[in-house]
């Protein structure tokens, strides 16, 4: 019997071992972004068994998404990250304008995936500001940290708008990018005119078990040692990127918005998140959508929340 339970212990830990090995590989592959052409990306229809089974073993290569140039003037800027990153940016100039929204894509998106947003806050009469976060579309870097570091890059993009004399700075994020909009907000004490959030996660754990629960796979233990592993190996804890407790920190109007038919976002961490914004606040759910653009999915409906929030 003896013998039996320690061969038992053997498997139980061997496996635990290579479900560990075989997490850290998918940590690594969600948090980089590869450059283009420098991997060959095989797409899902043309894959053999074997390409499957390496997915399922070592996670998915992601090659950095590039970006559609808008279809009105525009001026690229740059701003630059402590680590030496240069981060690419679109500043499109409304005339007479109101303010200046800055504006924030979310995980493994690019800037240009935001520009009918953007377009509409022009049509609104603000100047937008569209940023690539590190590792992604025309930015430096090739690792993404889900809204940790990305703060950093909120900040430069404030800092670059302030600078340049706007009174009125707005901030708009989409998932990872609303996310990093209240970590920056936290971390740096800025003091945007008003914010809009749109499906911000609670915290990166919450972030994570979405996004397995989409793959069909259970969210726990996966949840957290995707969580654990992912962290260390980019150098932060993990579990200290909660959205839902930064919101705490913002002194100015908040506009969140969510859509009911997310499957990664749950309606509860979206009621907490909200409870936890102390300052003037509006929560719009949309019905229709899911994981997605809320301006794309239901035009009408995020036109008239918008600008009445900005009014």
């Amino acid at each position: 019997m003896k013998k039996i339970l320690r061969r038992l212990l053997r498997i139980i830990v061997l496996l635990f071992v290579l479900l560990n090995i075989i997490v850290l590989f998918h940590a690594y592959k969600f948090t980089h972004f590869y450059d283009p052409g420098q991997i060959t990306v095989v797409a899902q229809k043309d894959k053999t068994g074997w390409d499957k089974t390496k997915d399922i073993l070592f996670g998915f290569c992601t090659v950095k998404q590039q970006n559609t140039a808008p279809d009105t003037a525009y001026t690229t800027i740059y701003l630059t990250t402590r680590e030496g990153l240069k981060l690419q940016g679109w500043m499109i100039q409304a005339a007479n304008a109101k303010g200046t929204v800055a504006m924030f894509h979310g995980h493994g998106s690019k800037k240009s995936a935001v520009l009918e947003e953007a377009y509409e806050f022009h049509r609104l009469g603000y100047n937008t500001l569209l940023l690539d976060f590190r590792a992604h579309g025309g930015s430096e870097g090739n690792t993404c940290t889900i809204g940790y570091k990305e703060s950093e890059d909120v900040k430069l993009a404030y800092d670059y708008i302030k600078a340049g004399g706007e009174k009125n700075i707005l901030l708009w994020g989409i998932s990872m990018g609303a996310a990093a909009i209240t970590k920056s907000i936290h971390d740096y004490q800025l003091a945007p005119s008003k914010v809009i959030l749109e499906m911000p996660f609670g915290s990166l754990p919450d972030a994570v078990r979405g996004r397995i629960k989409t793959m069909k796979l259970p969210a726990e233990p996966l949840g957290t040692l995707l969580t654990f592993w992912g962290g260390t190996i980019r150098g932060f804890w993990a579990y200290n990127l909660k959205p839902e407790q930064y919101v705490k920190d913002i002194r100015c109007p908040v506009l969140l918005q969510w859509g009911r038919l997310d499957p990664r976002v749950t309606e509860k961490e979206t009621m907490e998140l909200y409870a936890n914004i102390s300052t003037a606040k509006k929560l719009v759910i949309y019905d229709s959508s899911g994981h997605e653009s809320l301006r794309n999915k239901e035009p009408q409906k995020w036109k008239s929340e918008v600008s009445g929030f900005l009014k």
